[in-house]
């Protein structure tokens, strides 16, 4: 069997962690080659200096992973889209709302799959969550996304430039696991964005969102913090009327009244591979922008603080 041809376009830290290891892990689609502006390579791949001069060189390509910041994603995905191959996206899926809602008509009119890919949904133990969550009266929702940004982004400086959503790069995962676990909306109703004096956007946030009236989702609060040291938190607790869900390490481990409850390894790359497979096989697209939209309302409605400046 001929396995459909990708082009991963961008080779940072998220594309050689995760993305590469997966790809050969699932053996669902043949890495045919790598974008990279800088030169920069992988073993026994084609490289090549732009997304252009990849299409063109390999005109039966398939498919193509974005792993770009996400300022430039919009035009890559077009592009893509556009000489008919089917598009993988990092999250953020694109650095605004009306880029994505953009992107959504491109591939609907190029009849190709288009997959915003957040992928800290792919754990079973979000999944399980989910299922708990369905018919629960949810009494409070609180995240805790604390990490060092010198660790999981060193010196990458575009994390904190206009585009780069800041804290809320992570922090968006946390919002895509919310968006996923609970049985209905929840709106930003006020924000505080902490951003350094020499840079444009947050290092830290916290945000009070809430449902419509009359539901049975009580409050939830998210606090982001791209310093922390030592131990790293990315954590969702849910207290219900029946108990309390703790989902913990990411989304990959979770406790039910201090129990364990599910606990897998971290291969959710690998399950965003297949599911990117099935959509192209069913002719199908999987475009979510409910995350982004909690973001873009946080920066709405929220309150900006200048602090101190940030250096490497």
């Amino acid at each position: 069997m001929t396995l459909p041809t990708l082009g991963l376009v961008g080779l940072g830290k998220i594309a050689r962690d995760q993305h590469i290891p997966a790809i050969a892990a699932t053996g669902l689609f043949h890495l045919a080659a790598v974008v990279s502006p800088d030169g920069a390579a992988t073993d026994g791949v084609p490289t090549f200096r732009s997304q252009a001069e990849m299409l063109a060189a390999l005109p039966g390509l398939d498919a193509v992973a974005l792993c770009t910041p996400p300022a430039v994603r919009h035009g890559l995905a077009v592009e893509a889209l556009r000489a008919g191959k089917h598009a993988l996206i990092e999250k953020p899926p694109a650095a605004t709302l009306s880029e994505l809602h953009d992107l959504e008509a491109e591939a609907e009119a190029a009849r190709r799959t288009l997959f915003t890919a957040w992928h800290s949904r792919f754990n079973p133990a979000v999944e399980e969550t989910r299922r708990r969550l369905a018919d629960a009266t949810i009494r409070s929702v609180a995240i805790t996304w604390k990490e060092d940004v010198r660790r999981w982004h060193p010196g990458q400086d575009w994390i904190f430039a206009t585009g780069g959503f800041g804290v809320f790069d992570p922090g968006i995962n946390a919002l895509s696991i919310l968006t996923d676990i609970l049985p209905a909306p929840v709106f930003v109703r006020s924000a505080d964005l902490h951003v350094p004096a020499n840079r444009d956007t947050p290092i830290a946030a916290t945000l009070a969102m809430g449902a419509a009236p009359g539901s049975r989702i009580g409050p939830v609060t998210a606090d982001f913090d791209f310093l922390q040291q030592g131990g790293q938190t990315w954590s969702i607790v849910v207290e219900t009327a029946d108990g309390r869900l703790d989902l913990t390490h990411g989304g990959t481990r979770l406790m039910v009244d201090g129990v364990p409850a599910l606990a897998e390894p971290d291969t959710e790359y690998q399950r965003i591979y297949r599911h990117f497979h099935r959509l192209i096989d069913d002719g199908a697209s999987d475009i979510d922008p409910r995350p982004l939209s909690l973001v873009a309302d946080a920066c709405l409605v929220g309150r900006w603080h200048r602090t101190v400046s940030f250096d490497w």
